[in-house]
């Protein structure tokens, strides 16, 4: 695993974690529309792009953002591992006592993480965004036959994996830093499935889990296949069950490591 940038002696209070694949054309957009709201609002935050062996110029473009946005850290991936490979490697680097994971093309306006961030604040572990508890939130709706599948794969993870939340897939959450050092120390699944394994990580761990209505659009630009990959999601499904039987969410984890306080 390669981390490209220098670090800051000072820790973070947040953290924003942003997955990447032949993002070349979407990623300076989406970085400068973090970093506006970054500093808009004052946090004090670092934002980790993890490129998962991009064979565009994504790499490239990211460094040469972070030559004037110092908060950057560019994090490589050896070889393309997938998408939960990639959210979970930048997690456990990420030095915030809050830490986000949010999808490139923002489909969640970044400066909708302050509603996680308020229920965090308020005492949850861990607040995932919804597009589906407040469905008029949703300013760019996806076609028919992708809700169709989006709420039946959602229907079914919930039922096998007794998940009580209304929208498993929302690539919009933010952990407490110990909840996300639990959690993805323990992850196993890494690709598309990735999402419902970690809520039943966390649930499991009893873990408090908020699920807050966000703002939400659709980008018809998405790689993901319902059908392709949702077949691969609910053989996930099956691995995660398989795991909670042999007891392998209920393994003893290491606590978070230790770094400098801000001063």
């Amino acid at each position: 695993m390669k981390d490209d940038s220098k670090r800051s002696s000072a820790q973070p209070k947040y953290s924003i974690v942003i997955p990447v694949y032949n993002e070349s054309a979407r990623i300076p957009a989406a970085l400068a529309s973090v970093m506006g709201c970054i500093r808009t609002r004052g946090w004090n935050a670092e934002v980790l792009v993890v490129n998962d062996g991009s064979s565009d110029s994504t790499a490239e473009v990211v460094r040469a953002f972070a030559q004037t946005a110092p908060e950057v850290r560019l994090i490589e991936n050896p070889g393309n591992r997938g998408k939960g490979y990639s959210v979970r490697s930048g997690m456990l680097q990420a030095r915030g006592n809050v830490v986000l994971f949010t999808d490139a093309d923002l489909s969640a306006p970044i400066e909708e993480a302050e509603r996680l961030f308020a229920a965090i604040k308020q005492g949850a572990d861990i607040a995932i965004g919804s597009r589906w508890l407040e469905k008029d939130r949703q300013t760019q709706r996806q076609p028919l036959y992708r809700q169709f599948f989006g709420r039946c794969f959602n229907a079914v993870t919930r039922f096998i994996m007794r998940l009580p939340f209304a929208d498993t897939q929302c690539g919009f959450k933010a952990f407490t830093r110990e909840a996300a050092q639990t959690v993805f120390q323990l992850q196993t699944i890494e690709r598309w499935g990735f999402d419902p394994e970690i809520l039943f990580i966390a649930l499991k761990r009893d873990f408090w889990i908020i699920e807050v209505p966000v703002s939400w659009a659709h980008d018809a630009r998405s790689r993901m296949s319902y059908l392709k990959d949702g077949f691969k999601m609910l053989q996930e499904i099956t691995i995660v069950r398989w795991n909670a039987f042999r007891g392998r969410y209920d393994k003893p984890v290491d606590a978070p490591p230790r770094v400098p306080k801000e001063s």
